[in-house]
């Protein structure tokens, strides 16, 4: 049933969003030189690899250095940090729904640079495929602001926010249900637009 709500959500958010995709699509391939779509192998389901699809919204090739972004990072073009700010680079991840690689509520799914470092009881956030939003992504939803303020956003990453995230997660694994699902997603999207 997860399944079906996934892709019906999905197609829906998609086809709404679609004009509101083109004038973006347009707009990023003015501000800067590069394609639309920027993509990043992610661990999934199982451990699987798989790759993700969100608007480009940094320099191509910006991330070789470092996967994280921090606060006022240069390596974000002007149109991507109003993508940011509003949360709509990460809409072509419906696309990652349909495909079956995620769910619409999940555990965020994270690079391998740090699932690698994930202990076996943290690993139990991959028994779940990764959703586009949940309950750790909304705590720290100003996480790049967060991590700005650290003399080492990597380390601050690594051993405060990335634990306290999987703790969240977990939490949500042993509860997760129809009514939790529903309240996460009316909890995005009015912290995305700002309400809450």
């Amino acid at each position: 049933m997860k399944r079906l709500f996934d892709l019906l959500f999905s197609m829906v958010v998609l086809i709404l969003f679609f004009p509101f995709g083109i004038i973006i699509s347009l707009c990023i391939i003015i501000d800067s030189r590069g394609g639309i779509f920027y993509k990043q192998e992610r661990v999934g389901l199982n451990g699987a690899v798989f790759t993700i699809l969100k608007f480009r919204s940094m320099y191509v090739k910006a991330d070789s250095n470092s996967s994280l972004t921090v606060g006022n990072d240069r390596r974000i073009t002007r149109m991507g940090r109003l993508i940011r700010k509003l949360k709509l680079d990460e809409f072509p991840q419906f696309l990652n729904v349909i495909a079956g690689q995620m769910s619409v509520v999940g555990p965020r799914p994270e690079v391998k640079e740090f699932v690698d470092l994930y202990s076996d009881s943290q690993r139990e956030i991959l028994r779940v495929k990764p959703g586009i939003t949940d309950e750790a992504s909304l705590a720290y939803f100003d996480e790049n602001n967060m991590l700005s303020n650290s003399s080492n956003p990597k380390l601050t990453y690594i051993e405060e926010i990335m634990p306290r995230k999987i703790e969240i997660n977990l939490k949500y694994i042993s509860e997760k249900s129809w009514y939790s699902d529903g309240i996460v997603i009316l909890k995005t999207i009015l912290r995305v637009l700002g309400i809450r």
